[in-house]
């Protein structure tokens, strides 16, 4: 799940070397934090929150395949 998130921002941002991307893993839940560089925040984001609701919906989805719930956190 990690690499699919950071493959996505990369592919959207304009610094794509600024992207990390850290996993804490629980029982059934993991939490995926994004970090981009400042300016590109609004590109991960989108309006009104659009572009980032897409990515955890493609996140969602590959995580109900391994039967597990992930969640992404966007981190400033």
């Amino acid at each position: 799940m990690k690499d699919l998130v950071k493959f996505i921002a990369q592919a959207l941002v304009d610094n794509p070397d600024d992207v990390s991307v850290s996993e804490i893993e629980g029982e059934q839940t993991s939490v995926i934090e994004l970090r981009v560089a400042k300016d590109d925040l609004g590109k991960i984001i989108g309006k009104h929150g659009r572009t980032a609701q897409s990515i955890r919906t493609i996140l969602s989805a590959a995580s109900a395949k391994l039967r597990k719930r992930s969640v992404l956190e966007i981190v400033e």
